[in-house]
C-alpha cells in the first residue's frame, strides 16, 4: 500500500520510545504535516513545539542533545534545512552533536505549495557539511529504516522526507547499514542510480526500456553520505553507463556525489536527470512529467545516454 515517507516518522519514533530508548522530537508548528504529532500524543512530554521559529528549533534540540538524549526535529525541508542551515552548521555539525535533522516536503511532489515550498536544494547543503550524513528513504519502510539507524548511531544525520504517498519498494522490517545503496533489478545496459521519490520512477522506466530489448539495471542511492561506493563502483563497472535521477537540482546532490566518486576511481559516461530550476505549483504527478522525472523523461534520456 502506498504511504509517504513523512508518514513514517512519527510512528518510528513512538516506537522507538516504546522501545526503551531516550528520543524527543522539536517540531515548529507543524507536528500534525510532519507527523511528530503521533509522538507527542502517545509521550507528550518527549515533543516540543517551538512555534514558527526553525532556527530556534535547532538551537533548543543541541541544547536537548547535550543532556544525553537523541533529539530529531521536523518541519518543511525548506525552512528545517534552509531557514536554519547556519544554525545546523555551526551548532549542530560543528560540534558533532546528536541531532537527527528529519524535514518533510522536499523536492517539487509538495505540488501546489509552489516554488517557495519545493526545496530542490538540500542535499547538496547537507552532504557539503563535515559529520552530516545524508539519507534520502523511497518508501515508507526504508525511511522507517533510516529513522532507526539515525537513533541507534551517534552524531548528526539528515533524512529527507516526503509529502506524497510512494510504492511499496521494500517490506516491512527492512535494515538498512549506515551506506546502503540496493540494486533492486540487474541489468547490463545502463545503470539508473536514484534516490528518494524517483526510486519508483525508474523502476517503471526499467520495465519500459525492457519492453524495447534494453537491459537496465536500477540501482536505490539511499545513502547519499557516505556513499556505497562498493555498489556503485561494481554497477558502473558492469553496464559502463550511469544515469543519475533525483527530486533534486543536479547541482550538488546524489548525481554530483556519483560522479565525483566515479570521475577519481572508474570513469565512464555519466548523465544526470533533475531540476535545472525552481519548481512551479501544480498536482505532484502532472511536475514530475512536466520537469521529466517520470518513467517516461527518465526512458527518454536513457535513449539519449545509449546514443552517445
Amino acid at each position: 500500500m502506498a504511504k509517504a515517507t513523512r508518514a513514517a516518522f512519527g510512528a518510528t519514533l513512538v516506537k522507538l520510545v516504546d522501545e526503551g530508548l531516550d528520543i524527543m522530537a522539536v517540531d515548529a508548528d507543524l507536528a500534525g504535516s510532519t507527523t511528530t504529532a503521533k509522538l507527542g500524543a502517545a509521550y507528550p512530554d518527549r515533543l516540543v513545539d517551538v512555534g514558527i521559529a526553525e532556527q530556534n528549533m535547532i538551537g533548543v534540540a543541541a541544547g536537548l542533545s547535550l543532556t544525553g538524549r537523541t533529539v530529531f526535529t521536523g518541519s518543511f525541508a525548506v525552512f528545517g534545512a534552509g531557514r536554519c542551515y547556519e544554525q545546523i552548521r555551526n551548532t549542530v555539525c560543528d560540534s558533532g552533536l546528536n541531532v537527527k535533522v528529519c524535514p518533510t516536503h522536499a523536492g517539487i511532489t509538495v505540488g501546489a505549495d509552489g516554488a517557495t515550498h519545493q526545496m530542490l536544494e538540500d542535499i547538496a547543503l547537507m552532504r557539503a557539511l563535515p559529520g552530516m550524513r545524508v539519507l534520502v528513504p523511497a518508501d515508507f519502510a526504508s525511511a522507517a529504516a533510516a529513522i532507526r539507524l539515525a537513533a541507534e548511531t551517534p552524531g548528526p544525520f539528515y533524512i529527507r522526507l516526503g509529502r506524497e504517498p510512494l510504492p511499496e519498494i521494500y517490506e516491512e522490517g527492512f535494515a538498512c547499514t549506515e551506506s546502503c545503496a540496493r540494486v533492486l533489478r540487474e541489468g547490463g545496459d545502463l545503470s539508473i542510480m536514484a534516490c528518494g521519490v524517483e526510486v519508483a520512477q525508474a523502476l517503471g522506466a526499467a520495465e519500459v526500456l525492457e519492453s524495447e530489448g534494453i537491459s537496465a539495471e536500477v540501482v536505490d542511492i539511499m545513502s547519499v553520505k557516505p556513499l556505497d561506493e562498493k555498489t556503485v563502483l561494481a554497477s558502473a563497472a558492469k553496464c559502463g553507463r550511469v544515469l543519475t535521477v533525483e527530486e533534486h537540482s543536479i547541482y550538488g546532490g546524489m548525481g554530483s556525489a556519483v560522479s565525483e566518486l566515479l570521475s577519481q576511481e572508474h570513469p565512464v559516461v555519466v548523465s544526470r536527470v533533475g531540476m535545472t530550476t525552481f519548481g512551479q505549483s501544480g498536482d505532484a504527478t502532472e511536475l514530475l512529467a512536466h520537469f521529466g522525472l517520470d518513467a517516461a523523461g527518465i526512458v527518454d534520456r536513457a535513449h539519449q545516454l545509449l546514443d552517445r
